[in-house]
């Protein structure tokens, strides 16, 4: 589910069963025009429903990262720090259109970049999504 789908009361119901938060990195320069940036976020979105929607009622996804940039991933594990002090157990980090490097996202419990996926994995993205969240829960990080 998004943040924005839940009032206090609904959380304060349900909270205890949304162990894992994901926080979108859509790797935004800036230099795009209007078009590229509706294509890239729709790409984002696209890849971020490859997790929400198999697992709705274990996953929060919070507000994007839009841009990246220097220091961007300083700002990426710090929010990973933060959200997993206020209750999270698992922080997955998903890009579709930027490179991350898990050495740099180190706060993070599961980095996923589509681009990595699709040039590495021999499953479907989708597939590889599944089994990468699974064997996060299962082996508890």
């Amino acid at each position: 589910m998004k943040f924005s789908d839940f009032d206090r009361r609904a959380w304060e119901i349900d909270g205890q069963y949304y162990d894992t938060c994901i926080i979108p990195y859509s790797g935004l320069q800036g230099t795009e025009n209007p078009p590229e940036t509706a294509t890239l976020l729709e790409r984002q979105r696209d890849f971020l429903e490859l997790a929400e929607q198999p697992y709705k009622g274990r996953v929060v996804t919070y507000p994007a990262v839009q841009y990246a940039g220097t220091g961007m991933t300083a700002i990426v594990n710090e929010l990973c720090r933060k959200v997993k002090s206020s209750g999270f157990q698992y922080v997955i980090v998903m890009s579709a259109n930027a490179g991350l490097r898990k050495e740099d996202v180190f706060e993070s419990d599961l980095l996923l970049c589509l681009t990595e996926i699709m040039s590495d994995s021999r499953a479907s993205v989708s597939a590889y999504v599944r089994s990468e969240i699974q064997a996060l829960w299962q082996n508890g990080k």
